[in-house]
C-alpha cells in the first residue's frame, strides 16, 4: 500500500499541536482551496476518540465524499483517523506529536504524520493522488504551525 511521512516542527507545546491537529474548524480553514465542508458527525470543534466526521470537498474538478473515524487516541502523543466511507480502497493517517528542544526558542513540538492509502481506482491513480495528500498536507500543516507559534 503506497504511504508517505511529513514531519513538521513547531515552536509550541505538544498539547497545543495535538489540539490544532483534530480541530475541524482549523482543518476547514486550511482547505478552503478544495471548498471542504463538514457534512456529518463532528461538524465544528476537537474530534475525539471514536467520533467521526464526514467531508465533502472538491478535488481533481470531481465532488468527494468521505467519513473518517478517529480509531486510536492517546492525548497529546498520537492519534488516529480511518477512513470507514469514501473513495479510497484504505486509508489512514497517523498523527505524532514529540516534544522536542528547539535550539534558540526553547522547547517545540515534532509532529510527524504517517499516511497510508490505496485507491479504489487501482494503482495508476496512487502516485498522482500521493503527490497531491502531500501537498495537502503540507499546506494544512503549515496553518498549523502558524496558528500554534501566534497563541
Amino acid at each position: 500500500m503506497p504511504a508517505f511521512t511529513i514531519v513538521t516542527d513547531v515552536a509550541a507545546p505538544v498539547d497545543r499541536c495535538f489540539d490544532l491537529s483534530r480541530s475541524i474548524d482549523l482543518h476547514l480553514e486550511s482547505m478552503m482551496a478544495s471548498k471542504e465542508r463538514a457534512t456529518g458527525g463532528v461538524t465544528s470543534g476537537l474530534i475525539g476518540e471514536g467520533q467521526e466526521v464526514s467531508w465533502q470537498a472538491r478535488h481533481f474538478g470531481v465532488q468527494w465524499r468521505m467519513t473518517s473515524r478517529i480509531t486510536e487516541f492517546d492525548p497529546p502523543h498520537r492519534f488516529v483517523d480511518e477512513m470507514v466511507r469514501g473513495p479510497f480502497a484504505a486509508f489512514r493517517h497517523e498523527h505524532h506529536f514529540l516534544p522536542y528542544e528547539r535550539h534558540r526558542s526553547g522547547n517545540g513540538t515534532r509532529m510527524t504524520d504517517v499516511v497510508t492509502f490505496r485507491m479504489s481506482l487501482g494503482p495508476v491513480a496512487d502516485l498522482p493522488v500521493g503527490l497531491y495528500l502531500r501537498r495537502l498536507m503540507r499546506l494544512r500543516n503549515a496553518v498549523i504551525r502558524t496558528r500554534a507559534e501566534q497563541s
